[in-house]
């Protein structure tokens, strides 16, 4: 027992000195009236609900005659593409969610083209090109 004693005294020591800041600390939250810990059950969490309609327009412009194609996310962010035969082009997408990316890339076979996205009815981005198949791109980040 006494060989124990010699080896075992430092491990016991720091268990009951844990055991007794435990109880401390438990004993102080209860004094102090601190509330309970969250716990998130996912029971009282309600769905966010949509606040604002936002209408994109994404619009292309260039020489009448210009053809050529356009690259552009929707509402679901994801990616698609259009040809087209004329300038302008247009494409208008109605959405709830709260923040929305927005973005077009154009080429035609002229030697200008430009494009612009609009955000109910503010222009948030607008470039343009020149050259030979000019090539332009808007990008907006949030909404």
């Amino acid at each position: 027992m006494l060989t124990f004693l010699r080896r075992g005294w430092v491990p016991l020591v720091v268990v009951v000195a844990v055991v007794l800041g435990g109880v401390a600390v438990g004993r102080l939250r209860g004094a102090f009236g601190s509330e309970k810990i969250f716990h998130a059950t996912g029971g009282s969490a309600e769905p966010l609900q949509p606040s604002h309609r936002k209408q994109v327009t994404y619009e292309v412009d260039g020489p009448g005659s210009t053809v050529g194609s356009v690259s552009y996310v929707d509402k679901s962010a994801q990616p698609q593409q259009a040809d087209f035969t004329g300038l302008p082009w247009t494409f208008t997408i109605t959405t709830m969610a709260p923040a929305v990316l927005a973005s077009v890339v154009a080429q035609g076979n002229s030697d200008n083209i430009a494009c612009r996205i609009t955000v109910d009815g503010v222009i948030r981005d607008a470039q343009s090109a020149t050259g030979r198949n000019a090539q332009t791109s808007c990008l907006v980040k949030a909404g």
